[in-house]
């Protein structure tokens, strides 16, 4: 019997409870990143792998719904989709070949698969910097991530980034063919390599919690991605606990998680930071994500992750906007700068001079940047003027940040914002959500 259809022909009393096929599905999005990976390593063909392991889900929806689920459900899909690419390829001439050239052994789940040298032997660890090469765009760089190790189907990757599925197709089958044709090693970068590498890993993982924090493509599109970003974060953190960098990016996006529907009401409108009920805040993300902090920032210098990170732990720590450390934040902005000078984290750290030296001073800092094309820019710039009593170049300032909104939650309030002004003062506060 081969190991894919083992199991009892029906439940027993003693089997698993059933399952329904969203259920099947979810456990599959989980697992099928490992089972990706073990086959890009065995057969060292993406496009095998990830056909393999779509016939093991088509056999998961048919097998688990009435047998209950597998003692071990990520060997079960990691075998199941192997001998799934042994049937395929048997069948087809190149096949015959690539069968040839790889000399697969059958095996079991319980016999180690032979490693390769490095410092870390993880087939996903290796997938990841795959899909994460430089030699790749950043948007293919997404596009696979999402894809082979969030398990996400092609339509559910365009729709969170609102492109049309075929163009979604041809940006993986592109990214693939680069691979391919470019030899990008499928293996973890050795260590000397690991410091012009992880960045990379980093920002992609980062990138697809952005996306999906102001994704306009609605809530499910946020939790997807979100969900994604924070799953392969920790994923990362198992594979590299002596990274303090890749801890610091975990404890960012639950930091930064901890709020996000808070940043929304009900009634689909944006809720600035100050107005914010804090008792909706995840609290159990905020505990772990601020326990990281405490842990990582005990070693060398921190670098970016780290520092913004520390920085979220002190927004959530604080019971009010007016109780918040802004002096502490300043001193996290300064160090943040000195590793990251972005204009971007510029704008943000005047906005914290703003709370401790007035808007005056912040209005000044925000003034000698080049973000004219950045929504937020503008935003901060209206409350600034707004606070120092220049209504009439608040109103424009609001008017310019709702023309490049990139929700409609973010471009009503801004245009509310400039409307409400134009008659009496606005809302206090800074413009952080």
């Amino acid at each position: 019997m081969r190991d894919s259809d083992a199991g009892p022909a029906r439940p027993t009393r003693d089997a698993a409870p059933t399952i329904d096929d969203a259920e099947v599905g979810r456990i599959f999005r989980e697992e099928s990143g490992r089972s990706v990976a073990t086959l890009i390593r065995v057969f060292g063909d993406i496009d095998v792998a990830e056909d393999a392991v779509q016939d093991a889900f088509a056999l998961a929806l048919r097998k688990w719904p009435g047998e209950g689920l597998p003692p071990n459900p990520g060997g079960w899909i990691t075998t199941t989709s192997r001998n799934c690419a042994i049937d395929r390829l048997r069948r087809e001439s190149r096949g015959h070949e690539l069968l040839r050239e790889v000399a697969v052994l059958r095996r079991g789940d319980d016999r180690p698969a032979q490693e390769e040298a490095g410092s870390v032997q993880d087939d996903r660890l290796r997938l990841i910097f795959t899909c994460c090469h430089p030699a790749l765009s950043t948007e293919a760089q997404v596009a696979l991530t999402l894809r082979l190790l969030g398990g996400l189907a092609t339509y559910e990757v365009a729709r969170a980034f609102l492109v049309a599925e075929p163009t979604m197709a041809q940006r993986l089958v592109r990214a693939k063919r680069k691979i391919k044709a470019a030899r990008i090693p499928y293996r973890v970068p050795q260590a000397r390599e690991l410091p012009q590498r992880l960045p990379p890993v980093l920002a992609v993982i980062y990138l697809i919690y952005t996306a999906g924090a102001d994704s306009p493509a609605g809530q499910n599109a946020s939790d997807i991605l979100c969900g994604e970003a924070i799953r392969l974060a920790r994923l990362l953190v198992s594979l590299m606990a002596d990274e303090p960098e890749v801890a610091g990016l975990l404890a960012l996006l639950l930091l930064a998680e901890s709020r996000r529907h808070a940043r929304i009401a009900a009634d689909g409108t944006l809720v600035l930071l100050r107005d914010q009920d804090r008792s909706r805040w995840n609290r159990a993300m905020i505990t772990e994500g601020q326990a990281i902090v405490r842990a990582c920032l005990r070693g060398n210098r921190p670098g970016r992750y780290q520092l913004q990170a520390a920085i979220n732990a002190l927004h959530a720590d604080a019971v009010s906007m007016e109780e918040t450390d802004w002096s502490q934040i300043v001193a996290l902005y300064d160090q943040l700068l000195s590793v990251a000078p972005t204009p971007v984290v510029a704008l943000n750290r005047a906005v914290a001079v703003g709370e401790v030296d007035g808007p005056a001073a912040a209005l000044a800092l925000v003034d000698g940047l080049d973000l004219d094309g950045y929504h937020p820019f503008h935003a901060t710039r209206a409350d600034l003027l707004r606070r120092l009593h220049r209504p009439g170049d608040a109103v424009d300032a609001y008017q310019t940040a709702a023309s490049l909104a990139p929700t409609a939650a973010e471009r009503d309030f801004l245009a509310g914002q400039a409307e409400r002004l134009s008659d009496v003062a606005g809302l206090d506060g800074p413009w952080i959500t």
